[in-house]
């Protein structure tokens, strides 16, 4: 009995512990937690910008590394430096990473030096430098399963890896983008999934972000070596760099038609940043000169793209990004020219009652729409779809409410509300001929004009309202002025795949992988991302209940990851926050950018008021900041430098032309 007693005792204190565990890290960030998030601490010691931070595993260690070529081990909990040494760079540091089960002795450095340094910390001394890299390297990544081992992303196309149980200081080239995409593609971000250390993501020049098999490509390259015949090709044998099914690309559906008009206006995109979420299941990119995306990475879909390959859709294909099984998918039908609406005309369906408490949003909703409150009525709207996913009326909602805010993405995300609103319910008027508004608003003219005439022959009542005719004067106007270069767009794939000309051409290969993209689940907006290459954002709580963000105007955003609004905005640096590193299990953020410091945050206690780095007016900085986005280059330097600038465009503030008040037309208010 007294052993039993005992074991009981262990028991119970193991599963008190394992409780208390999951406890912790289940509710160390909550949302009153954020909303008293505040400065605790700067930590001073580098005399440059502090371009990266790192946290080894149990979270009681902080690297950083600066433009002063030195870095720095903090005992960020109790505000101590405990180690400074020069790495041996000559140039920039822009990523710090601890060496997995090295007992955090090792340290890795990559710089715009081009080089990377492995440092030994008990002794302060670089024990390994590699100069494989022919341009700066952005960042390095490592992986628990690779203990010795880890990879570096550089600004000549190249993935290398590192293996330091090797005697030779060199590494290999485990990806070179350059076959695929020209001389001209930067490597800018990787990182390793947490839960399969196999999967390796990359950022790089453009809006696609690539995701690889580590284990498949090095089967691949073993087996060629193995086999007779390597080395012995054919004028038609071309050996592959990497095999079939090893890379998978994402992109927000509606960035690969935007890049010439991107690129006219001097508008980059990349990927500055790259991360899984902690199980692994979501990829979460920032996308430099855009906003921040969500890839879910289980459930997959494709772009709410109208420019597909000309075939018709077999059944088991993705229609309109969601899987089908018969070819039809709710009234929404993909044919060989892209988009149809289910034949005949339409019946009003029986629209569920919203619970009382959802029906108050969603009023609240509706009159902040009424007030021309475009990004409130969204965040309201959205509150209640993440209650109530199945309501069309939601999501036919909220689709107006961005149409009418037209910050960058907007009308894409309009026209996959209006999708789903007519999956939900196929006789929802409003979103059938708002997705035709959204057709032609991201330059779909040619399906913008067949949805319009799907819509007349679904609701001929509406046939000849002036919201119709208007939006049918704006299409044929559009196709008239299109039709001097319509041969740019016949032949050799789909538009939305051509590159940009110059030295980047893209190879047959790359076009395959670009045509079988996927697309967002969600998207992040309020920040701005166009000054800098190395921003982050990053999955903040154990649960990644929470996406943070830098911006260029020295704040952090930090938005609810399933309603996707934004809660909290703190000013976080006198110019750019850059970095965003949360700590592994407390409610405890690291953030540096341009000022030579390292600022920690956490949740400060009640009986203390908050300092003047809080942002109170998030709408009126988001507004800036889409401003900013969308600015002459000029401009932004100039703004940089401290100067105002009047007159830049909103980009939101002005109506649709979709709207018809009079009886009986069709209406872009909400319902």
């Amino acid at each position: 009995s007294v052993l039993f007693a005992v074991v009981s005792v262990v028991l119970v204190c193991f599963v008190q512990e394992r409780g208390a565990l999951g406890f912790e890290r289940h509710y160390h960030v909550t949302d009153p937690f954020i909303r008293r998030l505040g400065l605790e601490a700067e930590l001073q010691g580098h005399s440059g910008c502090v371009n990266c931070l790192e946290w080894n595993e149990k979270g009681d260690l902080l690297a950083s590394g600066s433009d002063d070529q030195h870095t720095i081990v903090w005992d960020p909990l109790h505000h101590k430096k405990l180690l400074s040494m020069h790495t041996g760079h000559t140039a920039n540091i822009f990523s710090v990473k601890f060496l997995p089960h090295s007992g955090d002795r090792i340290l890795i450095t990559g710089a715009a030096d081009s080089k990377v340094h492995v440092h030994d910390l008990t002794v302060k001394e670089t024990i390994h430098m590699f100069g494989d890299h022919t341009n700066r390297v952005k960042r390095i990544a490592t992986a628990p399963m690779w203990p010795n081992t880890f990879w570096s992303a550089a600004e000549d196309g190249l993935i290398r890896q590192y293996d330091l149980r090797e005697n030779s200081k060199r590494s290999e080239v485990l990806i070179d983008l350059t076959e695929y995409c020209g001389q001209l593609v930067e490597a800018k971000c990787l990182t390793v999934n947490p839960q399969d250390n196999n999967y390796l993501a990359v950022g790089a020049s453009g809006p696609f972000v690539r995701l690889y098999d580590i284990r498949m490509i090095h089967n691949h390259r073993k087996s060629m070596k193995q086999s007779p015949s390597a080395g012995v090709h054919t004028f038609c044998d071309r050996q592959k760099p990497l095999p079939d099914g090893a890379a998978q690309y994402y992109v927000a559906g509606h960035l690969p038609v935007k890049l010439p008009d991107y690129n006219n206006r001097l508008r980059v995109l990349v990927a500055t940043y790259v991360t899984f979420s902690p199980d692994g299941t979501e990829l979460l990119v920032n996308m430099g000169g855009e906003q921040v995306y969500l890839f879910d990475l289980t459930y997959k879909q494709r772009p709410y793209t109208f420019l597909l390959p000309k075939k018709c859709h077999t059944s088991g294909e993705v229609q309109n990004g969601k899987t089908s099984t018969n070819g039809v998918s709710n009234g929404i039908h993909l044919h060989s020219n892209g988009f149809r609406l289910s034949e005949g005309r339409a019946h009003v369906s029986p629209q569920v009652e919203l619970p009382p408490y959802l029906e108050r949003i969603k009023q609240q909703a509706n009159e902040a729409f009424a007030c021309q409150l475009w990004t409130q009525a969204i965040q309201l709207y959205s509150k209640a779809v993440q209650k109530a996913p199945n309501n069309a009326m939601l999501y036919g909602n909220r689709a107006a409410a961005y149409m009418k805010r037209k910050w960058d993405g907007d009308h894409y995300d309009a026209l996959r509300d209006c999708l789903k609103a007519i999956s939900l319910n196929p006789c929802h008027l409003k979103a059938h001929f708002r997705l035709a508004r959204c057709l032609f608003e991201l330059k779909y003219v040619a399906e913008a004009l067949e949805c319009l005439d799907d819509f007349k022959g679904k609701f001929p009542e509406q046939a000849h309202s002036s919201a119709c005719d208007a939006l049918d004067r704006d299409i044929n106007a559009a196709l008239f002025s299109k039709s001097d270069n319509a041969e740019d767009k016949k032949g050799g794939g789909p538009i939305r795949l051509r590159a940009t000309g110059r030295k980047d051409s893209i190879s047959e290969d790359e076009i395959v992988l670009r045509e079988r993209s996927y697309d967002y689940k969600f998207r992040y907006c309020g920040h701005c991302n166009t000054t800098t290459d190395i921003k982050e954002a990053n999955f903040f709580g154990s649960n990644a209940q929470y996406i943070v963000s830098g911006s260029d105007d020295g704040s952090f955003f930090i938005w609810e990851k399933e309603t996707t609004n934004l809660v909290r905005v703190l000013q976080g640096d006198e110019s750019i926050v850059n970095c965003l590193q949360p700590h592994p299990s407390y409610c405890f953020l690291a953030t540096s950018g341009i000022d030579p410091v390292v600022r920690l945050w956490n949740p400060r206690p009640e009986s203390e008021t908050l300092n003047g780095r809080v942002v109170v007016d998030m709408e009126g900085a988001s507004q800036a900041n889409q401003r900013r986005m969308n600015a002459d280059p000029l401009e932004v330097m100039l703004l940089n430098m401290g100067y105002r600038i009047t007159g830049l465009t909103s980009g939101g503030a002005g109506g649709s032309d979709d709207e018809d008040s009079s009886e009986g037309q069709v209406q872009c208010r909400p319902s």
